[in-house]
């Protein structure tokens, strides 16, 4: 059963570049799903995408002492792992069968600086989808003053005027609300 409270990333890399074993589980329990996807994308094989994630798992273990959580997110370097993962996959079909058809999607894997990264996309999907499966166990009245609030922009004192609260009861709802949902999400990072 796992604790109330998550680990973050940058720490399960650290527990893995000591060779904890159970860090490398929960970290794979946490993204296998999203990289799985991501190489399917591009990859149209469950099993070529199977192996994807397992090569970026096995090189998660194997170098997960170079992660450099001054250098960026833990799951931003995941994410660039397994990218290059998938081309080399996709290289390795492309170089056995040239005349196969491979996914146009993966000459897009390369993050241009101008556009959204492909894996950062996904991520935010699946994290919008958690934060809206939490917003819903929230009490309406606390609901409605962050939808006010995050969603609409509104600033506490039009919140006053929108609702007809008081401002006392507007911050008390946001403040319970967000304590609610950092809860749910189950992660100091959530918010």
């Amino acid at each position: 059963m796992e604790s109330p409270v998550t680990v973050d990333d940058a720490s399960l890399l650290a527990k893995i570049a000591q060779r904890d074993q159970s860090a490398l589980s929960t970290l794979y329990d946490r993204y296998a799903p999203i990289i799985h996807a991501l190489a399917f994308r591009s990859l149209r094989s469950i099993e070529e995408s199977e192996e994807a994630v397992l090569d970026v798992f096995a090189q998660v273990w194997r170098i997960a002492d170079r992660y450099d959580a001054t250098r960026g997110r833990a799951d931003t370097w995941l994410f660039t792992l397994a990218r290059s993962r998938i081309l080399d996959r996709l290289r390795k079909i492309q170089r056995a069968q040239p005349a196969t058809t491979v996914s146009m999607d993966a000459l897009e894997l390369q993050p241009k600086a101008d556009t959204t990264d492909l894996f950062e996309a996904v991520y935010i999907k699946q994290r919008r989808s958690q934060v809206m499966a939490a917003m819903q166990t929230l009490p309406n009245e606390q609901r409605l003053v962050i939808e006010l609030a995050y969603y609409k922009g509104l600033t506490q004192s039009q919140i006053v005027v929108e609702t007809g609260l008081s401002l006392g009861t507007v911050k008390t709802r946001i403040r319970l609300g967000l304590s609610k949902l950092k809860s749910a999400l189950g992660s100091k990072e959530a918010l």
